[in-house]
């Protein structure tokens, strides 16, 4: 007994020196591993709080794939998009450092999300040139000559298997990146991504690159799809991909910042397809396993869970941190109040479909610097709440990181009601990167009324067919005159170049071009407007009252609900 005893704790101190992956037994040396990571955003480094990891950074990614080889050789690392832009790291080396760092971690293949393009064409090329894994889109296409302009697939041999890899871009990368960047210097556009035909193009474009990789010996397909599965992408997400092809065993996913860590969906012929998705920020590792009998499985390793760092990968990260350190922790103001883009009881991000404090301050920098009527800012251009206390530089490129320039236009009342209609149109079910925050101006979006925007196939403004939802807009005050003109600031993004899918802004008249990088928009306003601190005013996290959801239409008055509404603690107001 005292034997079996000792061999008993000999064998369970063993074990608890053993990483988890090993002790559960799940992976095993036949076992082909592919490693994902989605919507890192620039999040480098390994973070906590409240003594809880809430990033595990590129480091912890190198750990485990280290870790993962010691049980197999079969291991590959792959990105589903928006890896280099998100941040200071990202903004200040516009997209080299991010290279870099994955270079170092052991990257494998990628491919392009919308957010990889925010630098320009000209600078993706560049960076895709020194990466030392490969890019990969099945629909990223030279439209005058019909090409890719990257490989569709790759394929892998583990062991005596085949592992497709086909890259799938979101169409959504025209309007959620800058579209400029897509034209020639006439406004002609020159590249796409497949979006005609209400999806079909797209799943013909994958469809044909599935079959070549099959013809060319694939095992297994695994699509690394930077597509989301939001219904404000459809009918580009991954689901819809899914449901609509064949031959895909695997969809590891990005863009929507999803955290699935295993779906099944059916294809086109009613078979199973595993989809996954780890969410943002390296919050989650992904791990897909294909056992020797085929069988398929994906789980995520959470970064609370698992906390090794990598020691070259965290020597090289913080080496590169280090050179701009002095000026990101730079004092440049500071707030009385929280300044949020989540909401402060439920901690799910808010800006991107109802009013925030810090939608409204955004959008009063723009007006005060532009000397404007009205100014918009898009939600999906404010990236990061601004905690009470002092504010960094660091914090205010992390809340404008995409190095926008200030300017404003001369809009008709009624450009300005179809924009906001567009920025609406999803409002309150799903999030919108479109979603304006205001100044100078108040409105009601009566969320009971369908939206009956219509879109062309890049998903850009094209008109209004039905009953407006959005209503009793008000501008200084008065109500908005359909005719009169009105001086409208935003950034090139949205005024000059058609962003989020604001084209009804095309050919307006531009009064200030280029005055100011948005970071520094946002500076000034704190220090010269507010006189070094973000004040009282900004005190409710859901604003200041700017924007009103009504749910439902007033029994005495159809269709015509009154103007005064009452908030219910979430941020949307009730009729």
């Amino acid at each position: 007994m005292k034997k079996l005893l000792a061999l008993f704790l000999t064998f369970a101190l063993a074990l608890a020196f053993v990483p988890a992956a090993f002790a559960e037994g799940e992976v095993e040396a036949e076992d082909i591993v592919v490693l994902y990571t989605n919507d890192v955003h620039c999040s480098v480094a390994q973070a906590e709080k409240d003594g809880t990891a809430t990033n595990m950074g590129y480091a912890g990614v190198a750990a485990y794939k280290a870790e993962m080889k010691t049980i197999t050789a079969n291991v590959a690392l792959v990105d589903c998009g928006d890896a280099i832009q998100g941040d200071a790291i990202g903004t200040l080396s516009t997209g080299r450092y991010l290279i870099d760092i994955m270079n170092k971690t052991g990257y494998d293949y990628a491919v392009y999300g919308n957010h990889e393009f925010d630098y320009g064409m000209d600078r993706l090329k560049e960076l895709t040139k020194d990466a030392n894994f490969k890019y990969l889109s099945c629909n990223f296409t030279n439209l005058l000559n019909g090409r890719t302009l990257l490989d569709s697939y790759a394929i892998q041999k583990f062991g005596d298997k085949k592992v497709a890899f086909v890259g799938i871009s979101t169409p959504e990368s025209i309007t959620k990146s800058t579209p400029a960047y897509f034209q020639d210097k006439d406004g002609n556009y020159i590249y796409g991504f497949c979006s005609g035909g209400k999806g079909q193009e797209l799943y013909d474009a994958v469809q044909v690159s599935v079959n070549a990789a099959k013809a060319a010996g694939a095992d297994y397909v695994v699509a690394i799809a930077h597509l989301g599965v939001d219904g404000q992408s459809k009918p580009w997400c991954s689901t819809d991909v899914i449901a609509n092809t064949t031959g895909i065993d695997v969809v590891l996913d990005g863009h929507s910042h999803s955290t699935i860590a295993q779906k099944i969906v059916k294809n086109k012929d009613g078979k199973n397809v595993v989809l996954s998705s780890t969410g943002d920020k390296l919050q989650n590792l992904g791990r897909l396993v294909i056992k020797a009998d085929g069988k398929i499985t994906t789980n995520l390793i959470a970064a609370k869970d698992y906390t090794k760092q990598d020691a070259a990968v965290d020597k090289y990260v913080k080496r590169i941190e280090s050179q701009y350190e002095a000026l990101l922790n730079k004092t440049v103001a500071k707030t009385g109040v929280d300044l949020v883009v989540n909401d402060p009881e439920t901690g799910k991000r808010i800006i991107r479909k109802q009013e925030s404090n810090l939608g409204d301050l955004c959008a009063d920098a723009y007006r005060e610097l532009l000397d404007a009527d009205i100014a918009f800012v898009n939600g999906g251009g404010i990236r990061a709440t601004i905690s009470k206390g002092s504010i960094t530089y660091g914090e205010i490129i992390s809340v404008h990181p995409f190095g926008n320039m200030a300017c404003s236009i001369e809009v008709t009342g009624q450009q300005i009601l179809d924009a906001l209609e567009l920025g609406s149109m999803f409002t309150p079910d799903a999030e919108s990167g479109g979603f304006l925050q205001v100044s100078g101006l108040t409105y009601e979006i009566h969320t009971y009324i369908p939206s009956s925007v219509t879109l062309d196939a890049n998903k850009s403004f094209v008109g209004v067919t039905g009953a407006r939802r959005v209503k009793n807009v008000m501008v200084g005050g008065e109500p908005i005159d359909v005719n009169k003109t009105y001086m409208l600031a935003s950034h090139n993004y949205m005024l000059k170049d058609g962003g989020d899918g604001y084209a009804m802004f095309k050919g307006a008249k531009v009064v200030r071009d280029g005055v100011m990088i948005d970071n520094q928009v946002l500076i000034n306003y704190i220090k010269d407007a507010l006189h070094g601190t973000v004040g009282s005013e900004y005190e409710n996290p859901y604003g200041q009252g700017r924007i009103k959801l009504v749910a439902e239409a007033p029994a005495n008055q159809p269709g015509n609900p009154a103007s005064s509404s009452s908030h219910n603690g979430s941020g949307i107001s009730v009729g």
